[in-house]
């Protein structure tokens, strides 16, 4: 059992007894972010592991004898009781942040998402509200704050990415096999897996329930393919974003309602109802059907389910504001209408904003939330801008983070380990002032720290572009030739999200010729890694990815500017560490956070971004570059003109000649310093545990007191 979440354990694996606790192990993706935990799973199998990363999959293929030959070597022994011992003390810690602070929530929070981005071999996320979900559960997890997540189990996840001789993005959907990943399935009280009933229009949709363990959290992912329903309603929860807008429409009916219901089968009393996004709206309609069922009014159970809700909203941008012409939910739900006493006018009402004709999902969650927020300051105003007529005040703002110890690379995860403690995340949310002792860090040791993440990505990303060339039909010679191209001591910037069209991923090329003269500067030059993936119904961000690889070909890009593909969260750590600038140029205001940066800020990558998101409140003038226009313009043409200009000019007359400034050692000094500045200056105001637990002190206990 996992935090009230009963599971059954189906699969047996040919594991001894003297290793017993690794099925354990490996159905809890704690080891993500523990070191122990991914060195024991390296000695157990180095060539799976290094090609999976899927404890899993390494149990699974593991035979008896190798298990045999690993009893009889005792460094090995020791790495698995250590990890278990580790294991154990997580788990069942006593003195967590949350405890220390005195608790407070009778129950847990119940948080709702569509996607969820814990790790990559658990494709279950497209971009950054994916990961910054897995993030805010991980972070719950360590400081033991109450949590369980909902989300969906898309059996063919979200799609790979290849990118074709002529930079066509192709898209290859996995199958995913759930006995090939750490989730187990919810048992039932009467035995069985956990399923409950959906209603649908002359039939009822049979939801399953799947656990799956980060940390102290359970995170249930509900699944419609399952024998018991219709072929045709088995693939409602196969796609993450499917393009059908009435499929689109079943999976946040899943989402909403599924969760309301597994949760009280498995005998959950949730404390706070946290809708992140617009996706899971719909669980305000069950609940108050629910209550309306018990003998309360409509306008009761409003009032009710507002004093336990709260909505974080994540983007200004529409395909991330959830409407739908209201003949889709006419179709599916009269049934929640009649419940709650009122037609499907009434209905619409809750859902109406600014068009009759659609149900927006955003103005639904906010009528039923008493918290509402964005995810950066500026976001806030923005989000206050498009929404305060219906929330009735300005929205709140919590600046959106990341889970140090995952996005961390290893050397600084052991440096902070070996000044901090283990537990070094937590202190230092604690302990902010403590991070002045990084001062004590000579230049040279933090430049080193850097240099072998730097190397690493370059590695990596000479194997990948390898691939995509044999792929393309490239000769031996020009295999050969990718071992030549990128260099560790050539200044490197990194541009890597999706490729959505208000994030501008082609503004540096404007003026390619002007481009090309500062990349090609023999004194100072630069290397360019791109990197992201476009929705599969983005034509335009794919033409966007297709134009980047003609630029990639031609004189003066060319050997310098390099697109590799199928960005996940793998490729994703290799660049936030090993980059030495991070580029990032939405349009404002559209860019509500950018958690990329925050990533790249905390392993000493600069940041070279516009004002726009978490770097409008994150740049201080010491820790990186700000171009560009800050404030929106609608004259585009006139705004990337300008825009594109400044980047060059910061570019060719401050970056490059600060980063090739070197002392008599080679050291940068001054580029050095602006790293270390920049490590200090996010590692705790721009971590996932400080925005965890200023939800909880901002949001959950108050919406938990005032219920």
């Amino acid at each position: 059992m996992l935090s009230n979440v009963p599971v059954l354990n189906h699969v047996e694996y040919p594991v001894p007894r003297s290793f017993e606790r690794v099925v354990d192990l490996a159905h809890n993706l704690w080891w993500t972010w523990h070191d122990i935990g991914r060195a024991m799973w390296a000695v157990v199998d180095p060539d799976q592991w290094e090609e999976t990363h899927n404890p899993i999959d390494i149990l699974h293929r593991t035979e008896r004898h190798r298990w045999t030959e690993l009893e009889s070597r005792e460094t090995v022994q020791e790495r698995y009781r250590e990890a278990v011992r580790r294991f154990d003390e997580y788990l069942q810690a006593k003195d967590t942040w949350y405890q220390r602070r005195g608790g407070g929530l009778e129950g847990p929070i119940a948080y709702l998402c569509t996607e969820f981005g814990v790790h990559n071999t658990i494709p279950l996320y497209s971009g950054g509200l994916g990961i910054l979900a897995g993030d805010h559960l991980k972070s719950a997890s360590d400081l033991g704050i109450p949590l369980i997540g909902v989300g969906l189990f898309y059996r063919r996840g979200y799609f790979r990415q290849e990118i074709d001789a002529d930079g066509d993005q192709q898209h290859i959907s996995p199958v995913l096999d759930a006995h090939r990943l750490p989730i187990l399935p919810v048992a039932a009280p009467g035995g069985g897996q956990l399923q409950v009933e959906i209603e649908l229009p002359g039939r009822s949709l049979t939801v399953a329930a799947w656990c799956l363990a980060v940390g102290r959290v359970p995170l249930i992912l509900l699944d419609t393919d399952i024998p018991e329903n219709d072929p045709a309603d088995r693939p409602i929860t196969h796609t993450l974003y499917v393009r059908g807008r009435e499929m689109r429409f079943l999976q946040e009916l899943v989402l909403g309602v599924g969760a309301v219901r597994v949760l009280e089968a498995l005998g959950v009393e949730p404390a706070v109802w946290h809708a992140n996004e617009g996706h899971a709206a719909l669980s305000v309609i069950e609940r108050a059907a629910e209550l309306v069922e018990s003998g309360l009014s409509l306008d009761e159970a409003r009032k009710t389910i507002r004093s336990r809700s709260v909505f974080t909203l994540h983007t200004p941008v529409p395909a991330g504001n959830e409407t739908f012409q209201r003949a889709i939910p006419d179709k599916y739900l009269p049934a929640w209408a009649a419940r709650l006493g009122v037609d499907m006018a009434g209905l619409g009402e809750l859902a109406r904003s600014h068009d009759p004709n659609l149900f927006d999902m955003g103005a639904l969650a906010i009528r039923f939330s008493s918290f509402v927020n964005g995810v950066s300051q500026r976001h806030g105003e923005v989000v206050t801008r498009d929404w305060s007529w219906l929330i009735g005040h300005e929205a709140a703002a919590i600046t959106n983070g990341v889970h140090p110890p995952t996005w961390m690379g290893r050397g600084a995860s052991r440096l902070l380990r070996s000044r901090f403690g283990i537990n070094w995340a937590e202190h230092l949310l604690e302990n902010p002032d403590e991070l002045k002792l990084l001062d004590s860090l000579s230049s040279e040791e933090l430049w080193n720290l850097h240099q072998v993440r730097k190397e690493v990505l370059i590695t990596f990303a000479r194997g990948r572009l390898q691939r995509q060339i044999a792929r393309h039909g490239g000769s031996p010679d020009d295999l050969r030739a990718v071992d030549r191209l990128l260099s560790p001591d050539v200044l490197t910037l990194g541009f890597a999200r999706r490729f959505a069209t208000y994030k501008r991923a082609t503004l540096m090329f404007r003026d390619v010729d002007r481009l090309a003269s500062i990349v090609g500067n023999e004194a100072r030059p630069l290397q360019l890694v791109f990197a992201g993936k476009a929705h599969p119904a983005d034509e335009h961000g794919q033409d966007l990815i297709r134009h980047l690889v003609e630029l990639s070909r031609t004189p003066g890009l060319a050997g310098r500017l390099f697109v590799i593909e199928d960005y996940d969260a793998r490729m994703a750590r290799f660049l936030v560490q090993g980059c030495d600038i991070w580029v990032n140029n939405p349009r404002p205001p559209m860019e509500a956070s950018g958690t990329s940066g925050m990533k790249a800020a905390m392993n000493g990558v600069l940041n070279l971004s516009v004002l726009d998101g978490w770097w409008a409140e994150g740049f201080d003038g010491e820790n990186g570059w700000a171009f560009g226009h800050a404030e929106p313009n609608d004259d585009y043409e006139a705004a990337d003109r300008h825009d594109a200009d400044d980047f060059y000019r910061v570019l060719a007359d401050e970056v490059a000649p600060l980063y090739y400034d070197r002392d008599d050692q080679g050291i940068p000094q001054g580029w050095v310093e602006k790293m270390r500045h920049s490590i200090v200056s996010s590692l705790v105001r721009f971590s996932s545990h400080r925005m965890v637990a200023e939800y909880l002190d901002r949001a959950y206990l108050p919406v938990a007191d005032d219920a």
